[in-house]
């Protein structure tokens, strides 16, 4: 008997919303996970309508194959969405898309699911790709990563205040024996924590910055919102929901910088100005949260918070 891990798609109904979706129009579901923010996209579509969804997660486009064969108005590719440029060019898409959609993070398929090995809170192998086809896993990188290595990766990507002492353990226990269980590593990361917030476990920050390493999450995201604004048609939306502070910083500066440009610190007097800046995107309104109903059913919507913008050129 298989067990179905189910995902309520964050901010459902204000980032569909956001893409202002078409009849005819064409768009991009860049996380497709479950298909949450999909399914609404093609019920708001017409019989001309198309919709690509990417993801890297075998499970998510398994997902979306079964939606695909229901309606053929989408298409799922199993790519990264930092990706999707070359793959639209290829289909003779790029340039024309009327929105990108980006759910950013892991899904709660992904943390429930034991097997998956993300999660500290059930006990699985320590793998924690989205895609356990490619790359290395959480297992394999920390049998060889050095203390130094490990506590940057803790520190830069998971902000753990004491991610050198968590590196020093975890690299004086695998001596005695590997780490191959998400809770045998969970439980070191935690004797190694003096300062354990209220409600929050100890391992927390540091799963997120192994997460976010193994799967090149923040280089998959700069890529990946450049790669959105080239499909852009001018006009085009770009809707992102951010879960952690690391992503939502780089989906601010990246928008901030298109839109206003870099700060001009030259003096005035300079005989010699560069070129006035044309802004490339328009921010659109104030980052969005979750509102309280929302919370209720669904406490991961907590950190969520969603940013839009138009292509202006």
């Amino acid at each position: 008997m298989t067990t179905e891990f189910t995902h309520i798609s964050v901010l459902l109904d204000e980032a569909v919303h956001a893409l202002q979706v078409r009849a005819d129009g064409c768009y991009v579901d860049g996380t497709f996970g479950r298909g949450g923010h999909s399914r609404l996209i093609l019920q708001q579509l017409g019989a001309t309508g198309r919709l690509l969804g990417f993801d890297k997660d075998p499970q998510a486009i398994a997902a979306g194959q079964q939606l695909a064969a229901a309606d053929a108005r989408l298409d799922i590719i199993q790519r990264s969405f930092a990706d999707m440029h070359d793959e639209l060019a290829q289909r003779g898409l790029a340039g024309q898309i009327d929105a990108v959609l980006l759910d950013l993070g892991v899904s709660s398929p992904q943390l429930d699911d034991a097997s998956r090995g993300f999660s500290f809170n059930h006990d699985g192998p320590l793998d924690m790709r989205m895609n356990p086809d490619a790359g290395i896993s959480a297992a394999d990188w920390l049998a060889s990563a050095s203390a130094e290595a490990i506590a940057q990766v803790l520190k830069d990507y998971g902000e753990e205040r004491f991610a050198r002492r968590m590196a020093q353990a975890i690299v004086r226990r695998r001596e005695e024996k590997p780490f191959t269980r998400t809770a045998d590593l969970a439980e070191v990361i935690s004797a190694a924590n003096p300062a354990w917030e209220k409600g929050k476990h100890p391992a927390t920050r540091a799963f997120q910055g192994l997460r976010i390493h193994i799967n090149n999450e923040l280089g998959d995201l700069e890529q990946g919102l450049q790669a959105a604004v080239d499909s852009l048609a001018i006009g085009g939306r770009l809707v992102v929901i951010s879960f952690h502070s690391l992503e939502d910083r780089i989906v601010k500066q990246f928008m901030r910088k298109l839109a206003k440009g870099e700060a001009d610190n030259l003096p005035r007097h300079l005989p010699i100005r560069p070129e006035p800046f044309v802004p490339v995107l328009k921010l659109l309104g104030k980052p969005l949260y979750a509102g309280e109903q929302e919370l209720k059913h669904n406490p991961r919507a907590r950190s969520a918070v969603m940013r839009i913008a138009e292509k202006l050129r």
